[in-house]
């Protein structure tokens, strides 16, 4: 795998799921930021002038949820990967028909992930 010198962006609320994916991607030299909330991402995203490479994304998130956050990055064309135990296939379909470049259900598996996120940079 190639480094990646930009960030990916964890928005999980469940704090060791977020720990997890962001040591999994340390674990190949992907550098990642987590966020408890769409909220604290978009003050974050105020505050910098820096945007993530590729956002990893939960959908049920407190305040606004995954898929409004995807809808207010979609003229970004910012890669939305979204990890989530909610398993609606409406749900799945709408992100993906608006989207997403991958939605995975947890638990997943990291190779998957990280695969999925190569896919979405276009890192080989």
């Amino acid at each position: 795998m190639a480094t990646l010198n930009k960030i990916v962006a964890v928005i999980d609320d469940d704090e060791s799921i977020a720990r997890a994916i962001k040591r999994l991607l340390r674990s190949v030299a992907i550098k990642a930021e987590s966020f408890s909330s769409g909220e604290e991402f978009l003050g974050t995203l105020s505050l910098t002038s820096g945007w993530p490479a590729c956002v990893i994304l939960d959908y049920e998130l407190p305040g606004i949820d995954g898929l409004e956050l995807q809808r207010r990055f979609a003229p970004t064309g910012m890669p939305i990967i979204f990890v989530t135990a909610h398993d609606d296939p409406a749900v799945r379909e709408k992100a993906l028909a608006s989207g997403a470049a991958g939605y995975l259900e947890k638990p997943f598996d990291g190779t998957i992930l990280i695969n999925t996120i190569e896919l979405a940079l276009g890192v080989t």
